[in-house]
């Protein structure tokens, strides 16, 4: 494997810097994107039926919010009320919106990279076969048809080496970025849908 690296040239470690951080993106999202630590099962159903004993205390909601990021939301709703038993369906939505903007950040995390690698790493491996051929046109002498044997086979395998390692970066990268995309917006999905639960049960305790 390292004699490859040595004969794709300098170019290729970029890339190999790319598909560390790539790497590392994928195992960190992975384990970060799970219902246990997004959208546990039950916990908005839980949450709306406790409500029938009146709005918990802070400390309950203390714990719900750090209880996984579907608790950080539900949890903006309840303490603004609590705080305001006046508040407005406004006031509660806008609680609401603003926990639902932090957690489409928390979602979205190192995703943009991820994105970026797996669009700049064939355009990467591009600039290693552009390398690549730079070698095999300065191995041809002035006078000669064959050239320097050494240095075209130097320049052929800059090329060709860049170009699959830019594809094997760029392909995994892409299929992990839509795959956690696909996972992020569904989670979403279901953290305004909660919200949207919690806001219509808030407002039902509002009439008589």
């Amino acid at each position: 494997m390292f004699s490859i690296i040595l004969a794709a040239g300098w170019p290729i470690w970029p890339l190999i810097a790319s598909s560390v951080v790539a790497l590392a993106i994928v195992i960190e999202r992975y384990f970060s994107l799970t219902d246990a630590k997004i959208a546990p099962a039950s916990l908005t159903k839980a949450v709306i039926d406790n409500l029938h004993q009146g709005i918990p205390p802070p400390d309950a909601i203390a714990q719900l919010e750090r209880n996984s990021l579907l608790g950080q939301v539900l949890a903006s709703g309840l303490y603004t009320r609590s705080q305001d038993a006046l508040a407005t369906e406004a006031d509660l939505r806008a609680a609401l919106h603003q926990a639902g903007r932090l957690a489409a950040q928390t979602l979205e995390m190192r995703l943009t990279a991820l994105a970026t690698i797996a669009s700049a790493a064939p355009l990467m491996g591009l600039l290693g076969t552009v390398v690549g051929l730079i070698e095999i046109f300065g191995a041809q002498s002035p006078g000669s048809v064959s050239g320097n044997p050494a240095q075209l086979a130097q320049g052929i395998s800059i090329a060709l080496y860049n170009t699959a390692f830019g594809l094997i970066v760029a392909i995994p990268a892409l299929v992990f970025w839509r795959y956690f995309r696909a996972r992020a917006d569904a989670y979403l999905l279901q953290l305004e849908s909660s919200a949207d639960q919690l806001l219509r049960r808030l407002r039902a305790m509002d009439t008589p």
